[in-house]
């Protein structure tokens, strides 16, 4: 989690991801639209991202989040996957949340793993855009 003192001005800037071979992307156009509408800077890097090329981007881009998704039973192994190289590079102060059809179970260790939130189909897009600015930008009501 980033250190209060660290906390960015301007707009939250997030990145969106559909790792793996899903190619089911309706959900993640939504949320990067509300994002988007809610003023923060959007980075989609579109279909069939690899967990590399999603940190590289990541990287580039100097995003304070990264919003996976996947509806194709793949979760655990391309989120973690993701967590895992952000550690390598020393980028694991990137919040991470996702969102798609994840068991209960999958969810909990997902959160172990360091997923700060998961979202299920149908979860209504201000909570999102309300969960990241609360979390990112916590002593601003607008977000930045």
């Amino acid at each position: 989690m980033p250190d209060p003192a660290s906390r960015r001005s301007g707009p939250i800037r997030v990145l969106l991801a559909k790792p793996g071979l899903d190619g089911h992307d309706r959900g993640i156009r939504l949320v990067l639209r509300a994002l988007r509408d809610a003023g923060m800077e959007v980075i989609y890097t579109g279909l069939r991202a690899t967990p590399g090329s999603i940190v590289r981007a990541a990287l580039a881009e100097d995003v304070e989040a990264i919003g996976l998704s996947s509806l194709s039973g793949a979760h655990q192994q391309h989120f973690t996957a993701v967590r895992e190289q952000l550690e390598a590079e020393g980028a694991d102060d990137i919040l991470l949340f996702g969102g798609g059809i994840i068991p209960q179970n999958d969810a909990e260790e997902l959160r172990a793993a360091g997923f700060t939130f998961l979202y299920p189909p149908g979860t209504p897009l201000d909570r999102i855009v309300g969960d990241l600015r609360a979390h990112l930008r916590p002593e601003s009501e607008e977000g930045g």
